[in-house]
């Protein structure tokens, strides 16, 4: 796996990357505040960390969903906030046109997972220089997100992620299969899993998505037990008032409790030199 710099964080070096942050970006005292926050909490542990934020949300299953608060609004108070705060920041990049703009104030550009096969927007993302972290389609076999990884290299892309994020399991429900891991890292690239949306129930809320968190710990441990070189997870100030991923979003109680739990298991394996 190649090791390399995302701004001042660090994936492949001596602990996990850490992506986290809100759905998307409802205001700045919210994103102030998340900032805020996951930049000690990750101080404290020694993670490095990659600020995540989406300027817009495109899938949504009800017309009468919460969108954003407008693109150019979101986008700039995103850059605002990781440059007061001295940290990196990633974004979803929806449409081709819209990742070169992105670009000029993020550090990554993240691929949404249905999204992951569409060619121009992974070739619009390669071409802009920045990391590409491309989420695996919740329909897609592992081994098949090498060809997405393969299209935004040959535009120009040198440093991608590729992020587990949960299997489609019948109507409404999403599994994780710890096989993926293995499989996604023979591309070469870091392997990241996103613990909140893989606990998703899509449409399972009548008209937004529906989950749970009870699984976040367990699955976030076996997945640093299988040699993810990261974690993705959304964190709220008040998650039952996200406009998005309310179910399964974090608090910031949770977040920390999560994270102290899991530099310690990642500190013990450490510690007996990682598991056989």
């Amino acid at each position: 796996m190649k090791a390399f710099a995302i701004g001042s964080a660090r994936v492949g070096g001596r602990r996990p990357l850490l992506i986290a942050g809100p759905c998307v970006i409802e205001g700045r005292g919210m994103l102030e505040d998340c900032a805020g926050f996951l930049a000690e909490l990750a101080g404290e542990i020694g993670w490095p960390l990659l600020f995540k934020a989406s300027y817009a949300k495109e899938n949504r299953l009800a017309a009468e969903s919460f969108r954003g608060i407008g693109k150019e609004t979101a986008l700039g108070l995103l850059g605002e906030v990781c440059r007061s705060a001295h940290l990196p920041a990633l974004t979803d990049v929806h449409h081709p046109e819209e990742a070169a703009w992105a670009a000029e104030v993020v550090d990554c550009l993240q691929i949404p997972a249905f999204l992951c096969r569409q060619t121009a927007l992974l070739e619009a993302a390669g071409k802009t220089g920045c990391a590409v972290n491309i989420k695996k389609g919740q329909f897609l076999a592992p081994e098949d997100l090498r060809y997405s990884a393969d299209k935004a290299r040959r535009a120009g892309a040198e440093r991608i992620l590729l992020t587990e994020r949960g299997t489609s399991f019948g109507y409404r429900d999403l599994v994780v299969d710890f096989r993926a891991f293995g499989r996604l890292a023979a591309s070469g690239c870091p392997v990241i899993f996103d613990v909140t949306h893989s606990q998703q129930q899509p449409g399972g809320g009548g008209g937004v998505s529906a989950g749970s968190r009870e699984a976040v710990l367990p699955l976030a441990r076996a997945a640093l037990a299988c040699g993810v070189d990261g974690l993705f997870l959304e964190v709220h100030p008040r998650p039952e008032e996200a406009r998005s991923d309310a179910a399964t979003q974090l608090s910031f109680e949770m977040a920390a409790d999560l994270l102290r739990r899991l530099e310690a298991l990642y500190a013990a394996m450490e510690a007996g030199h990682a598991l056989p």
